[in-house]
């Protein structure tokens, strides 16, 4: 493994941990600046925002620099972001640094896929993007749960602080191991031509769509293991972070499989979501049973996203594909808004906990066939648009 990869999954680990660690510390964060609990819950949803306003903007600014010195800009950003939030003496202040941090996240990781497929031979690319994004899925694993413990103990202000940390980390990292010119610059009109190609489309559409199943079934996971399954509420967290190690699992898996099969894998990896969500839905007043299908779920879910991350940098057919990768992320953002709506629209109707899960289930399925209709178009071999931007490459959505 390239030691590059390893300073992009050390950046993963901070800007996953940074951007749910809040979710745990919610009290102490209040608490310290006098507000209500709802006004801080408001944090997450300033850093959705600047996700979805930093993934494109950023990239764009960044494409005619090298992939070392856009991704160490990035991480500094997100160095100062986090060392405000652990500073700041209000809460507007604090949200304004949270939309600061925020902006760095989707341009991060879609440089960095960029970056991480060029540091190995094409035919592991889709593994090369797993390693950076198990970062990712470790943050759920190990650091949010210690930066919430951390902030119950001492102080959320130390918790932040040590995020920022973890960003020095990387950025020594990049320095160290990341080649300077891993890629030529690139411009932005070139990148821009990506999205005139209808598999670009696709494939984002894909990932609104079919990865808002996790969304509509994650995001009330808790009252769906108390409520259906009867769980204690105190075997939550075991749970979860069962959970947690199943998307680690699967998102090292996937990269393997990703490798191997392409984008067909998406394909059956939907369809077999869907599969797993019915029976989760069937058997959700059975604990074990329950628990086992919801890490099931998990694993299967994220082995897709670097399956998925890969296939929209080639479906651009542009040298970089930078944006588009970004872009990417910025549909993750939307798929995460779109199946929580949708699963509180069910819940709202009084069909109960288990319509979230068939709520995710159909979704599921409709990003299968999402994935059929992509692999069959770059199976006619569609050519990239005509003009002097339209820079033919060898790759594809593999079939």
């Amino acid at each position: 493994m390239p030691r590059a990869l390893l300073a992009l999954a050390i950046g993963a680990f901070g800007i996953g941990t940074t951007e749910f660690v809040v979710m745990g510390m919610l009290p102490e964060v209040a608490a310290g600046l006098g507000v209500s609990v709802p006004s801080v819950g408001l944090l997450i949803s300033a850093y959705a925002v600047g996700v979805v306003v930093g993934a494109p903007t950023l990239t764009a600014l960044g494409v005619r620099f090298p992939p070392r010195r856009t991704l160490v800009g990035l991480m500094v950003l997100f160095v100062v972001g986090n060392a405000l939030s652990a500073l700041a003496p209000t809460y507007e202040t604090l949200a304004a640094a949270r939309v600061l941090t925020a902006l760095a996240h989707g341009s991060f990781f879609g440089v960095g896929a960029v970056a991480a497929r060029r540091l190995v031979a094409p035919e592991r690319a889709t593994s090369a993007i797993s390693l950076m994004m198990v970062g990712l899925t470790l943050a759920n694993v190990v650091g949010v749960p210690l930066g919430t413990f951390v902030a119950q103990q001492t102080s959320w202000r130390l918790a932040l602080g040590a995020i920022a940390v973890i960003g020095l980390v990387t950025i020594a990292g990049l320095l160290a191991w990341m080649p300077a010119r891993l890629t030529e610059p690139g411009d932005l009109r070139t990148e821009l031509a990506a999205f005139r190609r209808g598999q670009v489309w696709l494939v984002l559409g894909l990932t609104m769509v079919g990865f808002s199943a996790l969304f509509a079934v994650y995001s009330y996971v808790s009252p769906i293991l108390t409520e259906l399954g009867g769980l204690p509420t105190g075997w939550v967290t075991p749970v979860l972070a069962l959970f947690g190690v199943g998307t680690t699992v699967g998102t090292l898996v996937g990269g393997r499989l990703g490798d191997r099969y392409g984008f067909s894998f998406v394909t059956v990896g939907l369809v077999a979501t869907a599969v797993v969500l019915a029976a989760f839905a069937l058997v959700a007043r059975t604990p074990v049973a329950a628990v086992v299908l919801l890490v099931l779920f998990g694993t299967l879910a994220f082995a897709l996203g670097p399956v998925v991350q890969n296939g929209v940098i080639e479906a651009a057919r542009v040298p970089g594909g930078s944006l588009v990768s970004a872009a990417n992320q910025g549909a993750f953002n939307v798929a995460n808004a779109l199946g929580a709506a949708l699963g509180a629209a069910v819940l709202s109707a009084g069909l109960g906990y288990t319509a979230p899960i068939w709520v995710g289930a159909v979704l599921a399925l409709v990003g299968s066939g999402i994935a059929v209709v992509a692999r069959a178009a770059d199976r006619r071999g569609r050519v990239p648009a005509a003009g002097p931007d339209a820079v033919p490459v060898e790759c594809r959505v593999a079939a």
